[in-house]
């Protein structure tokens, strides 16, 4: 009898073994399935980067994800592979150079703006020099030294980093983020979510769209996308022919022109004359508001003058008197130092003057009309190439749902969103990695505090 009781007792304190072997398995898998993170950072452009490197300064656990094969691409390519990576103008003209809910960063610049941004890259050993419109580069001129001191800054303060990552979902829980799942199925958990994954432009650099779903899913309102610093298109007959393709105009005022004919905005900067229409850095900072315009009218007039510094008149008096001054000499040899002979020509032709004309031979009216053209020269835009050939994504998550000191939202708790997916956009010159490097600021320092707390 006590031997039946004594293997009874052995047999069911084996089962009992096995059970908490097999329990403590179970769990030490699910510990592997289900990892635990302070804060998880989703995306290694600008943005992500420097909210990896502001949460971890924190103390916080941070995993830094991107489904990219290497992090700061968008870095690596900006600034014509330079690297412009803020403007030292005075924030009120940083502002005025991001149209796109600019004033929205009003308080984030009261936290951090971009003198703070030079102080933090000298800070990492990175020198920076100034050019034009306040331009601010590395002196290395490499795009490289950047990405490479913001990587070595990520590996000081530990933080775990992955590519080749792609994420399914971004997970809530009660009314707060709660980590994410990954396309494979795995589960990690974290306190605070900070989605950095840009817009839809320069796609293959990453920026492909994803997060918004995911900030829909938290219940945050995605405004219209839209391209924005990208080249325009027109099917005016002498752009179908490719007459002036390639031809690039220096220093010209280009003004977006509304129904009743005024201008909506000037810019004064190079433009270029292509295949398909128009492109260069006046064109490009006129492209958004020609994308909105296109909605009131099918043609948008594109005005370009070709000497803003000076009126219409005494351009008349001027170029008239040199042609006076020079009676014999054909008209093109005595206007060519005015502007490029291809452009020269362009404009004689449109008004039916012979170039090889002497003064004495030269039709009074066609020629005011051959000057108003310098000053008014109109192409009609029908259109820009599409929102994966643009430069910035215009629109994006909801900058009214959003805390403009914290980069919290105002949605779901221990959620963070910076960098291009917010419905911000600016003008090239340093103006959008300004608003990626701040905004990616605050959201990792506030993440990771409350992550903390």
């Amino acid at each position: 009898m006590r031997q039946n009781t004594f293997k009874q007792n052995l047999s069911f304190a084996i089962i009992v073994l096995r059970t908490a072997f097999r329990t403590r398995n179970v769990k030490r898998k699910l510990m592997i399935k289900m990892k635990q993170y302070d804060v998880i950072v989703i995306g290694g452009g600008p943005s992500g980067l420097m909210a990896a490197i502001a949460a971890g300064e924190q103390g916080a656990d941070v995993l830094l994800i991107d489904k990219g094969n290497k992090l700061g691409r968008k870095l690596a390519i900006s600034g014509g592979g330079r690297c412009n990576v803020t403007n030292r103008l005075p924030v009120e003209e940083i502002i005025k150079h991001i149209p796109g809910n600019g004033r929205f960063l009003y308080s984030a610049f009261s936290e951090f703006n971009n003198e703070d941004i030079i102080k933090f890259f000298e800070n990492l050993g990175i020198k920076l020099k100034e050019e034009d419109h306040g331009r601010m580069f590395p002196v290395t001129d490499k795009a490289q030294s950047v990405v490479d001191a913001l990587l070595n800054r990520l590996k000081q303060l530990r933080v775990t980093i992955r590519t080749n990552e792609k994420i399914k979902s971004v997970t809530y829980e009660d009314g707060h983020a709660a980590g994410i799942v990954t396309n494979n199925g795995e589960v990690i958990h974290s306190q605070a979510v900070i989605i950095a994954v840009g817009g839809k432009s320069v796609p293959h650099t990453g920026s492909t769209g994803d997060g918004y779903e995911w900030a829909e899913a938290a219940g945050h309102t995605i405004t219209e996308l839209f391209p924005t610093e990208v080249p325009v298109t027109s099917a005016e007959p002498f752009i179908k022919k490719k007459t002036l393709q390639g031809l690039s105009l220096r220093d010209v005022a280009v003004s977006v022109l509304n129904k009743k004919g005024k201008a909506i905005v000037t810019h004064k900067m190079d433009m270029l004359f292509t295949h398909f229409g128009l492109s260069g850095p006046a064109i490009l900072r006129c492209s958004q508001f020609i994308v909105k315009e296109l909605k009131k009218q099918p043609e948008v007039p594109v005005r370009i003058d070709l000497f803003p510094d000076i009126n219409e008149e005494t351009l008349f008096q001027k170029m008239h008197k040199e042609l006076k001054d020079a009676p014999k000499k054909a008209l093109k040899n005595v206007l060519k130092p005015w502007m490029q002979e291809r452009y020269l020509l362009f404009l004689l032709e449109k008004n039916g003057i012979s170039p090889n004309i002497s003064f004495s031979e030269l039709p009074k009216e066609p020629f005011r009309q051959f000057v108003k053209d310098c000053k008014q020269f109109t192409v009609l835009a029908n259109g820009t190439l599409s929102l994966d050939k643009a430069f910035v994504t215009g629109g994006g998550v909801s900058v009214k749902e959003i805390d403009p000191k914290k980069m919290a939202s105002k949605k779901m708790d221990g959620l963070y969103f910076c960098g291009e997916i917010l419905d911000i956009h600016g003008y090239t010159g340093g103006y959008n990695i300004t608003s990626a490097l701040v905004t990616g600021r605050l959201a990792g320092l506030n993440a990771g505090r409350f992550s903390l707390t």
